[in-house]
């Protein structure tokens, strides 16, 4: 995806620039399931089409940035794809993407679906590359 910290005015990062993020997802329960799981990871493929619809080829723009116009017409024209968020960075990527799970994985419970009626997500880590990236701890 790509994105731009519109706030960074003496940064490269207030330009557009792009990341093949990655994501890491982190769950805990008390228990294992009849398979010895904490969770079905297969499960996890409706988690991972929301992010690939959210990240994957994006142009991710904040709410409040002074330029969305601009981002807009461009996603009119065909020319970028735009999901426009709150705010951007691998912290504000992260937190999103907790809640998201989190909500997920409570609705999925409440239905029954979960085998493990106490797993839960513990953290998400986004990363843009080796270097860098966040960790996001529900709770906290």
């Amino acid at each position: 995806c790509t994105f731009r910290q519109w706030r960074a005015e003496k940064s490269h990062c207030s330009l557009l620039h792009g990341y093949a993020l990655s994501v890491e997802l982190f769950f805990q329960s008390s228990t294992l399931n009849d398979q010895n799981w904490v969770i079905d990871f297969g499960d996890l493929k409706e988690v991972k089409q929301v992010l690939c619809d959210m990240f994957d080829h994006k142009t991710l723009i904040a709410a409040d940035d002074p330029q969305l116009d601009f981002f807009r017409e461009g996603h009119k024209r065909g020319v970028l794809d735009l999901v426009v968020v709150p705010a951007v960075g691998c912290e504000k990527f992260a937190e999103a993407i907790y809640h998201l799970v989190n909500s997920w994985l409570i609705q999925r419970t409440i239905m029954g679906l979960n085998k493990n009626k106490d797993v839960r997500l513990v953290k998400v880590e986004v990363r843009e590359h080796g270097a860098n990236g966040v960790i996001f701890e529900g709770g906290i």
